[in-house]
């Protein structure tokens, strides 16, 4: 009786460890739900204080070491717990997350291949790989994945988005926007879909829709500059040079350290003929990126407008210095140099625009080379 009354009084004991064990795990998930990571991480670490062996305890402090942004961290958890079922495909599956957050996209995809092997069903583990492909350039790939974690389901607007976003990186401008109509669908607050859908219709030239979506997509998030300077494009395009303009001036206000900005106002200030307001602004691009050669290209077109020859020479020598293999930098310096009657120079620059392949240099020197 004795005996029967120990083994009695020992099951108790698992069934009540088990019970609070549960009811441990199941906090835990909460306070992860929540995203209480530093509450979630303590008391998984009481959990596995008290049972080295708990690989979901393991699984789920990684997960809020994850949240926490200690991805070496997560990433050590997650291999405690695949020492123990090196099959247990959550691990894996966040691991290599984690590594993709670290840049370690190749090492990441072995791991999602692993947790993919072991529950073929699992969608996060498809979509987790898709995102490593993309990562690496691996599109069609990513493609598959994305798919994939789509077929599995459940559907939801961020599985439409990833798909859409590599179908546009494919040029496959069409079929993405039918994605990102569907993401829309089930979630029509998020700014990004509007934005990501406005510059699928612009690369299509359908842009009355893609102003629309640029619209939305500021309407629900009006502090984002890129959407004003991708709706100043697609009015451009329409030639409402004003709203254009304002665009530009509002991304501007917003972020004054993007040189980019200052460049795509310029080049429709020179459209307009506004080339003292197209100088200025491409001096603004050239401070903040002193080595982008376009910007240096697009000031010396603005001078040449205003016969600042000797300007544009030297402009366009700063942009070769920076490019030098641009047949078309020689040839504006070439034709610039000859209007300066410095023929010489000028024709020198022309048969090296010629050398590097440039389709007007040859007629050029024919006209004004002997």
């Amino acid at each position: 009786m004795k005996l029967i009354a120990t083994i009695l009084i020992s099951l108790g004991s698992l069934v009540s460890f088990s019970q609070s064990n549960d009811a441990g795990l199941e906090s835990a998930r909460k306070k992860l739900e929540a995203k209480d990571f530093n509450g979630a991480k303590s008391a998984l670490s009481k959990l596995i204080d008290a049972n080295t062996k708990n690989k979901t305890a393991l699984s789920l402090r990684g997960q809020a070491r994850m949240g926490l942004q200690d991805f070496y961290g997560a990433i050590s958890d997650f291999t405690f717990a695949l020492e123990i079922d090196s099959t247990f495909a959550e691990a894996l599956n966040f691991r290599g997350e984690s590594k993709i957050a670290l840049g370690d996209d190749y090492d990441a995809i072995e791991d999602l291949n692993k947790a993919i092997t072991y529950n073929p069903q699992y969608a996060d583990a498809y979509t987790n790989r898709g995102f490593a492909r993309y990562n690496i350039d691996e599109l069609q790939d990513a493609y598959f994945d994305f798919s994939k974690a789509l077929e599995l389901g459940p559907a939801d607007a961020d599985k439409y988005f990833n798909r859409g976003v590599v179908k546009a990186e494919l040029g496959e401008f069409v079929s993405a926007i039918d994605d990102y109509t569907k993401a829309i669908e089930l979630d029509k607050e998020d700014a990004s879909l509007y934005n990501y859908r406005g510059v699928a219709y612009y690369n299509t030239d359908v842009f009355d829709k893609a102003i629309k979506d640029y619209d939305a997509a500021i309407k629900l998030d009006p502090n984002d500059p890129l959407k004003y300077e991708n709706r100043a494009l697609a009015k451009s395009a329409i030639e409402d040079v004003k709203g254009a303009l304002e665009d530009y001036d509002k991304a501007i206000e917003l972020d004054n350290e993007d040189p980019e900005t200052y460049n795509l106002r310029g080049v429709l200030k020179y459209a307009t003929e506004d080339y003292d307001g197209a100088i200025v602004d491409y001096t603004s691009a050239i401070e903040l990126d002193p080595a982008n050669p376009t910007y240096y290209d697009n000031r010396a077109l603005s001078k040449t407008e205003k016969e600042e020859y000797a300007g544009a020479v030297d402009d366009y020598t700063a942009s070769i210095e920076l490019y030098p293999s641009d047949p078309e930098t020689y040839y504006q310096r070439g034709m610039i140099k000859l209007l300066m009657n410095n023929n010489y120079d000028g024709c020198l620059d022309l048969k090296r625009a010629e050398e590097l392949g440039s389709p007007d240099a040859k007629g050029a020197i024919r006209k004004n080379c002997k």
